[in-house]
C-alpha cells in the first residue's frame, strides 16, 4: 500500500517530508516524490526505488518552504517509472493518491476528449485532471476537490496542494486511511501514525466520506457536501515502533488482521462482483486465451510458497482448472510439462527471487 505525507508549518518542509517518507518505508514500495511551493511555485522531485535515490536527486536542494506533498507508491496502474511515481502535477496543483480508481479509465478518455494530455499511466493523474478542470471552471481550491471526488469510484485517500491557494492543503478519504497530525504551529496529513509521532502525539482519525482543510491556523474536518464535522483528537501513547505494529504485540499479529483489508485492496478496480467482470489488464492475455486454460503452475519460494498453496484451493474451487504448485529452486530440474495451454504464475514479495525468475525463463522457453 503506498504512503502519503504532506506538512505545513514553521519549519522547512523538504526534510520534514522525506524524514515522514522514511515513516512510511514498512508499508512497501518502488518508487518515491514530493512536491513543495517555493516562491508561490510548485516544485516536484521524483525518482524510482528506494528513498536514498530520492535523496540524491534533493542533494543541495534546501528552498525555505513551510508547506509540501510527498508519497511513496507501490505501482497498480503504470510500472515503476519516474513518469509513474507520485506527485502528479497539472498546471498549478499537485496531488498524491493512495488507492484504485475503479472508473479512471472512462474518466481518462472523457478528459482526452476535452483536450487534456496524460503524462502518466496512473489512474491517479485524472484526479489531479479532475480538480484543475474544476478550478479553470472558476471553482475554489476546496470546492474543486470535493466536485472533482463527486466524480470519482472507488478507494482513495488523496493530498493536495494548489498555487490558487498556496497556504493550505486539503485531504480527503474513501476507503483508504488518513490521519491529521496537530502540532504546535504545524500541521501533518499521513497514511499513517508513525510519521506523524517525531512531531506530536495529537491526532484526527479522517473517515470515510470525509475531507480535511489544513491551514496555517488548524484543521477543518467537512463531510463532501461541504458541512463541518466535529471531532475530538485522539492522544496517542504508542511509540513510534508501536504504531507501525498499530498497538499490535508484533508485526506478524499486525499482518494476520491487515488481511480482510489486503484482500479488499488486492481485488478493488479488478473485480466487478455485481456484473461478473474482471480486469487484469497488466496480464497480456487475451480473453480466448484465458479460456483455453488447461493447467495453471505457481511456482514460489519461501512464504510466498505457501500463499501458492492457499491459491491452488481458491483457483481450483473458482475457477475449475487443475493447479500445481513448485518450489522455484526445483522447477527447472523436475523436467516440467508444459504447453501454450498452460499459464505459470510466479509468486515473490521482492519480485527479486532468483529461483522463481528462473522457472520464469525456463517457462517462457517452453512456450508456456
Amino acid at each position: 500500500m503506498c504512503g502519503i505525507i504532506g506538512y505545513i508549518g514553521n519549519k522547512k518542509a523538504v526534510p520534514v517530508l522525506v524524514e515522514g517518507l522514511k515513516g512510511l518505508e514498512y508499508r512497501g514500495y518502488d518508487s518515491a516524490g514530493i512536491a513543495y511551493l517555493n516562491e508561490g511555485r510548485i516544485r516536484v522531485h521524483r525518482s524510482v526505488g528506494k528513498l536514498v535515490n530520492l535523496e540524491t536527486a534533493l542533494r543541495g536542494v534546501s528552498p525555505d518552504s513551510r508547506i509540501g506533498i510527498g508519497h511513496t507508491r507501490w505501482a497498480t496502474h503504470g510500472k515503476p517509472t519516474e513518469e509513474n511515481a507520485h506527485p502528479h502535477q497539472v498546471d498549478g496543483l499537485v496531488l498524491v493518491h493512495n488507492g484504485i480508481i475503479e472508473n479512471y479509465v472512462s474518466l481518462k478518455q472523457e478528459l482526452q476528449s476535452e483536450g487534456r494530455k496524460f503524462l502518466s499511466e496512473t489512474d491517479t493523474e485524472v484526479i489531479a485532471h479532475l480538480i484543475d478542470r474544476e478550478e479553470k471552471r472558476g471553482g475554489d481550491f476546496e470546492t474543486s476537490v470535493r466536485k472533482a471526488l463527486e466524480n470519482v469510484r472507488g478507494a482513495y485517500a488523496i493530498c493536495v496542494l494548489s498555487e490558487q491557494e498556496p497556504d493550505k492543503l486539503i485531504a480527503a478519504r474513501d476507503g483508504c486511511p488518513l490521519v491529521v497530525g496537530l502540532g504546535q504551529e504545524e500541521y501533518m496529513i499521513a497514511s499513517d501514525i508513525p510519521p506523524v509521532l517525531g512531531h506530536t502525539r495529537e491526532v484526527l482519525i479522517v473517515e470515510d466520506g470525509e475531507m480535511v482543510i489544513v491551514g496555517p491556523k488548524g484543521a477543518v474536518v467537512k463531510d463532501l457536501a461541504g458541512r463541518v464535522k466535529t471531532r475530538q483528537a485522539q492522544s496517542i501513547s504508542w511509540t513510534p515502533v508501536m504504531a507501525q505494529k498499530a498497538g499490535y504485540r508484533h508485526f506478524m499479529l499486525k499482518e494476520i488482521f491487515d488481511q480482510p483489508q489486503a484482500i479488499l485492496d488486492t481485488f478493488r478496480g479488478r473485480a466487478f462482483p455485481e456484473t461478473g467482470e474482471v480486469l487484469i489488464p497488466e496480464s497480456g492475455l487475451s480473453d480466448e486465451q484465458v479460456a483455453g486454460l488447461q493447467k495453471i503452475t505457481l511456482v514460489a519460494c519461501g512464504t510466498s510458497y505457501h500463499a501458492g498453496l492457499v491459491g491452488k484451493f481458491y483457483i481450483e474451487k473458482l475457477a475449475g482448472i487443475p493447479v500445481e504448485v513448485d518450489i522455484g529452486s526445483e522447477f527447472r530440474y523436475r523436467d516440467p510439462f508444459l504447453s501454450p495451454e498452460t499459464l505459470l504464475v510466479a509468486l515473490s514479495q521482492s519480485g527479486e527471487t532468483a529461483d522463481t525468475l528462473a522457472a520464469v525463463k525456463e517457462a517462457r522457453r517452453r512456450g508456456a
